[in-house]
């Protein structure tokens, strides 16, 4: 599957006290490593956020500032749409910064055959899609994003699409949002 990724860094962290989630270290390298690694396959690759990237890896900030997931797709897919023109993958990733199983749950993803689906999602524990743990055809994400209208929500940008559920398997869909989480984690006793 040819694909071009956009990471979404671009919250405030103010449940884990105005941490920089993209930032934050968890087993030994920042989230938003993971995040890249677990997208280390796109043909290109875009962070939205106000984080330090790579070199290779494109930056830019959703518009506004803290504007949320939704405005974050929206900027990233706009960079990769001017940088790419005709030669945008088929496909594009979208993937939170703080997901520190992220290489395993997109491997189980990217693995799966969304056939004749609009996209696929990992599956949580309670079996509810993870918007920013999908892979969507470009063009429908961007026929979506074009006719957003005021939606700020990604269930709501996202649900009318045909998603396949994906199970994780052995891949953990867990973001850490809380200090909570990130002990839980940490700690890995904690379901």
């Amino acid at each position: 599957m040819r694909y071009d990724a956009v990471v979404l860094a671009g919250g405030r962290g103010s449940r884990l006290g105005g941490v920089s989630k993209p930032d934050l270290e968890v087993d030994g390298r920042r989230l938003l490593d993971t995040a890249l690694a677990a997208a280390a396959g796109a043909v290109r690759t875009v962070v939205v956020g106000d984080v330090d990237v790579p070199d290779g890896v494109l930056r830019t900030r959703e518009d506004p500032p803290f504007g949320g997931p939704v405005a974050g797709l929206e900027a990233g897919c706009a960079l990769l749409d001017r940088v790419s023109g005709a030669d945008r993958a088929p496909w594009t990733l979208v993937l939170a910064s703080d997901l520190p199983d992220a290489e395993a749950a997109v491997a189980v993803l990217l693995a799966a055959d969304p056939g004749g689906h609009d996209g696929a999602c990992l599956l949580d524990a309670d079996d509810r899609l993870q918007w920013l743990l999908g892979c969507y055809r470009t063009d429908v994400l961007s026929d979506r994003l074009a006719a957003r209208g005021g939606i700020t929500a990604m269930y709501r940008l996202l649900e009318p699409l045909d998603l396949l559920g994906v199970a994780p398997g052995p891949a953990r869909t867990t973001d850490l949002d809380t200090p909570e989480d990130v002990a839980a984690w940490t700690d890995r006793s904690t379901p």
